[in-house]
């Protein structure tokens, strides 16, 4: 993926209103510049969920316009249900909105090596389909259990038969050309950052830094960046309101009732220092994508046109933009 530096960046949403305009030259010097070729953006951030009760599902004919409009020509797959079932459909809906596919999360239960055989099976599946349409990454979220209940506690034993479970997967995907990342998530066997060492000190697969579930599971995203940069081949971007966060880990809230609360905020607006692990992975030489993730619920109707996710994710790019990024 190529950066390019250019002296005007501006952003318009698809309604024609204009969200930034700010020339680069007068946010400061800052080496490194990203450039929006490198920036994915991600069906979650429009709401775009299958999770019973989780809020209304925008269709790709209002959310693929509105994430073109904003320059990003890479996507990654969404939720069951948004893009067609079948792969010429796919194909054919990106090829409408000019847009290309990242990748696809994929949960997997690997902590029970009864279930690796399963696993197994499961990512032959989605490597092929992954594969078939234009795919890269096969983002792993290790699941509990098809209810996603994590037990009171994860063991040394649970993890070890994670790194395990991951390696067959990794020789799975490898087959389809795909490169398999590990996503630590709220409610998954990788959640805090005990799991995330355990695992990341045995175990060889590459990462998908998230910067909001790091940042959940009570790790400084900095430190990840800086400690693991090598091992990180995919980021997902998001800001946290560290204090609705609290509430989720306490699992006073769901990770459903926490995103409705806002805990993914548009950039900016949280408490995570975002500019400071782009830069930290940038020094580092990470040279992949980044997905702009701010999982969001829409629970009052479809939101009128230049209304809705769309506010926040122009504030997401104006950030990007005012940071020197794109």
């Amino acid at each position: 993926f190529f950066s390019s530096r250019r002296r005007h960046t501006r952003y318009i949403s698809v309604t024609g209103v204009q969200t930034c305009a700010l020339p680069i030259s007068t946010m400061g010097p800052m080496s490194g510049t990203i450039g929006i070729t490198r920036f994915s953006g991600a069906p979650i951030s429009w709401g775009v969920c299958e999770a019973p009760g989780w809020g209304l599902m925008l269709t790709p004919a209002r959310v693929l316009p509105e994430m073109t409009g904003l320059g990003l020509t890479q996507t990654e797959l969404g939720a069951p249900g948004f893009f067609p079932d079948d792969v010429a459909g796919v194909l054919s809906t990106l090829a409408a909105h000019q847009l290309s596919m990242v990748g696809g999360f994929v949960p997997l239960v690997l902590h029970d090596p009864s279930s690796h055989h399963l696993a197994v099976k499961t990512a032959h599946e989605w490597a092929s389909k992954l594969q078939a349409i234009g795919g890269k990454f096969f983002v792993t979220a290790v699941i509990p259990n098809d209810e996603w209940k994590r037990p009171a506690e994860v063991t040394s034993i649970d993890i070890a038969n994670i790194a395990k479970g991951l390696k067959l997967v990794d020789e799975v995907v490898a087959q389809y050309g795909l490169t398999q990342v590990i996503h630590p998530h709220v409610d998954t066997m990788i959640e805090t950052k005990d799991d995330v060492d355990q695992l990341i000190s045995i175990s060889d697969v590459k990462w998908c830094l998230d910067t909001g579930h790091l940042a959940v599971g009570g790790y400084d995203v900095v430190e990840f960046a800086e400690k693991h940069a090598s091992r990180v081949a995919h980021v997902h971007v998001k800001d946290v309101k560290l204090d609705v966060a609290a509430r989720c880990t306490a699992r006073e809230l769901s990770l459903l009732k926490a995103v409705q609360a806002g805990m993914f905020p548009p950039l900016g607006e949280g408490e995570v220092p975002i500019a400071n692990v782009l830069k930290t992975l940038e020094k580092a030489g990470y040279q992949g994508l980044y997905v702009l993730e701010q999982d969001l619920a829409i629970t009052d109707g479809e939101p009128a046109v230049g209304t809705g996710p769309i506010i926040g994710m122009n504030t997401t790019m104006s950030y990007l933009t005012q940071h020197g990024f794109i």
